[in-house]
């Protein structure tokens, strides 16, 4: 493809983009319960009016566009207020959830380069449960992570086994709030005082649970302290663009102390251009998430959040309670946040996702990893709290059809030749032919996932990573 050697009309430019996402999934319909949240139009359209009032300014420079400096300073104002910060805590705005971890890792490691230098291989602990950007964080700063099992009833960290972790290397320990997986919360404190008694640094990842917990709370859940109100929390993440209902990318990170956060900036005057000093790992962005954040925040209000919170909280009671009471399904763990995974121990819960896709509904597959079984995630917004009726009818049908579905002979023809090749290196062109027999081809997957998801389930981690990234490379062919 070439740039069009004429420019288009305005109309059948719009019309073409149109036409592309023709095959999205209808997210406006509440029935994506996964990377969406949606506060309904009006928020949406503040939200989308300030971020093209801001769009072309940038953040690179705050001197120069005092405007984002304000805007920043006001967001971080009310957030550390919300997660009971002091006059000292400090943060950022960031493009999102993955972008503020990065932040903290590194924080964390030119942190302990400047006070314990002998430590050449750094480590972080993480329970298992953590969230996949603290292993991208480690791949890219040269953290090593070190894993730690959970409660296998609860999926909570243990504190116990996170001590016993602890090595001359460690600097980071780590905990959720929730966790996005099962949506429960660690034992914040216990860590801390982990962290506190070790002189390490501790990073809560509050990503999806940070904004909407504190409401919770306030309606009379038992919500355990996870914030700045724990001594030895040192920094936590939380993510505007999920239950603040924010237009992405629209995430923050926040630090004890104005002298911690220092590792976090870049500067550079090694070169012959302009000085380069960030707060992020972004050099120049976009204002619009900036103001588009501010925006729906003044907009929603503390009041209409929890007027939110109380909505997502009955439904996701609701949701939790018809669930349990369908004959084969099983809540993993009872949620402290609204979102939490459930599974079977007598049903294939793919077949299950594959009916309920008939039926307009997106839900998440989670593969089976160490001790957490393959299951189905659920995350309930304002969008579809209305829906939770239509959603449990659905399912029960949904689980009466999966039961007739027999497993797919291919599926056990790959548990055997996984058995008898074990040791064998599985190439690209092996990876190639397999994908190509499930019905993957180039970057058109099948209508029934089942059998892609239960062959990604019975591979090896890394096997299944290298899937993915062979898949992914695939897909993007330009």
């Amino acid at each position: 493809m070439k740039i069009p050697k004429k420019g288009m009309r305005k109309k059948e430019l719009f019309d073409l983009l149109e036409e592309y996402r023709s095959d999205d999934v209808n997210w406006r319909s509440g029935r994506v319960m996964g990377y969406i949240y949606d506060a309904g139009r009006e928020a949406e359209a503040v939200g989308k009016e300030a971020y093209m009032m801001f769009l072309t300014e940038n953040g690179l420079d705050p001197t120069i566009f005092q405007s984002l400096l304000r805007l920043e300073n006001d967001l971080v104002s009310m957030a550390t207020s919300h997660l009971n910060g002091d006059a000292d805590v400090v943060g950022n705005f960031t493009s999102g959830g993955t972008e503020s971890i990065i932040l903290a890792v590194k924080t964390a490691r030119d942190y302990f380069r400047a006070r314990k230098p002998h430590i050449k291989e750094p480590e972080m602990i993480l329970p298992m449960t953590a969230h996949a950007a603290f292993y991208k964080a480690a791949e890219y700063l040269d953290v090593r992570p070190v894993r730690v099992p959970v409660d296998s009833k609860t999926f909570r960290a243990d504190a116990g086994e996170i001590a016993k972790a602890i090595g001359p290397n460690t600097i980071l320990l780590v905990g959720s709030a929730p966790s996005y997986a099962h949506g429960v919360i660690d034992p914040i404190a216990d860590i801390a005082a982990l962290a506190l008694e070790k002189g390490l640094l501790f990073h809560v990842d509050a990503c999806v649970g940070g904004f909407m917990l504190p409401y919770f709370r306030r309606l009379g859940e038992p919500i355990p302290d996870f914030d700045f109100g724990v001594p030895g929390v040192t920094s936590i993440s939380m993510d505007l663009h999920k239950y603040a209902y924010t237009p992405k990318n629209a995430s923050m990170v926040f630090y004890r102390t104005k002298e911690l956060r220092k590792y976090q900036l870049f500067a550079c005057s090694r070169w012959p251009g302009y000085t380069v000093v960030n707060t992020a790992a972004q050099s120049s962005k976009s204002g619009g998430p900036l103001a588009a954040a501010w925006a729906v925040l003044h907009f929603i209000g503390d009041e209409g959040y929890l007027e939110i919170a109380r909505h997502t909280l009955a439904a996701t009671r609701k949701m939790v309670a018809g669930i349990e009471e369908i004959e084969g399904l099983r809540i993993m763990a009872r949620p402290d946040m609204c979102m939490f995974s459930f599974t079977s121990d007598t049903i294939n819960v793919f077949h299950i996702i594959d009916e309920m896709k008939k039926h307009g509904w997106y839900i998440q597959p989670q593969l089976e990893c160490e001790g957490s079984q393959k299951n189905i995630h659920i995350s309930i917004n304002e969008s579809n709290a209305g829906l939770i009726d239509e959603f449990l009818s659905d399912l029960r049908a949904s689980v009466e059809k999966a039961q007739t579905i027999s497993s797919s002979n291919f599926v056990n023809d790959v548990k055997q030749i996984l058995i008898s090749n074990t040791g064998e290196v599985i190439g690209d062109e092996d990876i190639s032919h397999l994908m190509g027999m499930v019905g993957v081809e180039g970057n058109q997957l099948p209508e029934s996932m089942a059998d892609i998801n239960e062959i990604l389930n019975i591979l090896p981690a890394e096997l299944r990573e290298r899937v993915l990234i062979h898949f992914i490379n695939e897909l993007f062919h330009s």
